[in-house]
């Protein structure tokens, strides 16, 4: 089976998941399944990706998982408690073809017992496909891809470039994730320093994925994600102040812990006007997912310029769409302006040579209300309810791309 373990996922799943506990038990919400692929083909295998996720359904947490989450400062006792008598339930997720040759996955029931489907469900749908596509993977190709990205990050100059692997969800395979995460904890990993005698942090910084962070010894990282912030737009007492209810309420959470705020749930016009003082100086920093990252991170700059607040106390976070060729470009306008982190999703764990899944599953209601999210990136958008998005747009102050209905 491709998932084997609960904790082969990301870490924010984990890290929403506490706050959906604590605080919105009771949600219930949606989430749809888009394939951005044009002429992808994943009617075919409905049936195996169904058996997948059946055999997920049947996981539950082992005992040492349970000791490795509780092991993190941030996991309180009582959220490990329930996860160890938590399971996938079937009855919530279903898995159709459709007469284009896509699939359509809905994920509908109690939040609290649905987000641990996404990541899983989208490496189910990516393996899946690939091993029906691509029966002889081209391995050498991907290994010697993944030495010329080593070799680029290697340069001289770039040695306190960290990168972070966020490519769980698109990944070619599990068997491939983690032999590429071993090759590059073995050649940018912690490392000796003989200088100094001791072991030293190399260019790696981790992984979001817990499962390989647990069996390889690697940092887990992740923060939240936007089905958070749009879950707000219904669990807020305001549409205009959901943004800044998501925020407060991550904060009464984990008390200054895990301070990284995502930027584009509204757009980055919309972040900023929330993101006031007050949220400058309790988060740690921002995170990039879509628009130009280059113009984003001036923003930023600028914007703790003007509220006052030191830029190179607070991390800027890039994860979009990433190559090493770009994150080198970025860390060389940005290093030594604030601290930098990169998470490479894609580019990582899918670059075999074959063109990749552009598969995403994104929630589309909470509580029975649209919710959404306005990227910088319009193709990014996606919501049922286009007069949602439009009433959104006219609550947020944000101008209607041009070009769209």
């Amino acid at each position: 089976m491709i998932i084997t373990s609960l904790l082969d996922t990301d870490l924010y799943k984990f890290t929403m998941m506490q706050v959906v506990l604590h605080q919105f038990p009771g949600a219930q919400v949606e989430y749809r399944f888009k394939c951005r692929n044009p002429g992808a083909q994943l009617a075919p295998f409905v049936d195996e990706i169904r058996e997948e996720i059946r055999s997920l359904c049947s996981l539950h947490f082992q005992e040492s998982e349970l000791a490795y989450l509780r092991s993190m400062r941030f996991i309180k006792s009582d959220f490990v408690d329930f996860l160890g008598l938590f399971k996938l339930n079937e009855k919530y997720i279903t898995v159709t073809p459709l007469p284009s040759g896509d699939i359509s996955i809905e994920i509908v029931g109690p939040w609290l017992h649905t987000i641990l489907f996404e990541i899983p469900v989208l490496a189910i749908v990516n393996e899946v496909y690939f091993r029906n596509t691509q029966a002889v993977p081209d391995f050498p190709e991907g290994r010697m891809r993944l030495e010329i990205k080593i070799g680029q990050l290697r340069e001289e100059g770039l040695s306190d470039l960290k990168i972070a692997d966020y490519g769980t969800r698109r990944r070619f395979s599990r068997a491939w994730h983690e032999e590429m995460m071993r090759v590059l904890a073995a050649r940018l990993g912690t490392h000796h320093s003989p200088g100094h005698g001791r072991s030293v942090p190399g260019q790696l910084a981790g992984t979001s994925n817990v499962w390989l962070a647990m069996k390889l010894g690697l940092t887990p990282l992740g923060t939240m994600a936007h089905e958070y912030l749009q879950a707000c737009q219904a669990l807020g007492p305001r549409l205009r102040d959901s943004q800044i209810y998501s925020f407060e309420s991550w904060a009464r959470e984990y008390r200054g812990d895990l301070g990284i705020a995502l930027s584009d749930v509204y757009g980055m016009t919309a972040f900023l006007r929330d993101f006031d003082l007050f949220f400058c100086k309790l988060f740690d920093g921002a995170r990039h997912d879509s628009g130009d990252p280059f113009d984003w991170g001036e923003r930023m700059l600028d914007h703790y310029v003007r509220n006052r607040v030191d830029p190179r106390t607070k991390t800027l976070i890039f994860s979009d769409g990433l190559t090493v060729p770009r994150t080198i470009a970025l860390y060389q306008q940005f290093r030594g302006r604030c601290q930098l982190a990169f998470g490479i999703g894609t580019n990582l764990t899918n670059d075999l040579g074959y063109e990749p899944l552009q598969i995403v599953i994104k929630m589309v209601k909470c509580n029975g209300q649209p919710v959404a999210k306005l990227s910088d990136t319009p193709s990014k958008n996606m919501c049922d309810d286009e007069r949602y998005l439009a009433y959104l747009r006219q609550v947020f102050e944000i101008a209607q791309p041009a070009g769209t209905p």
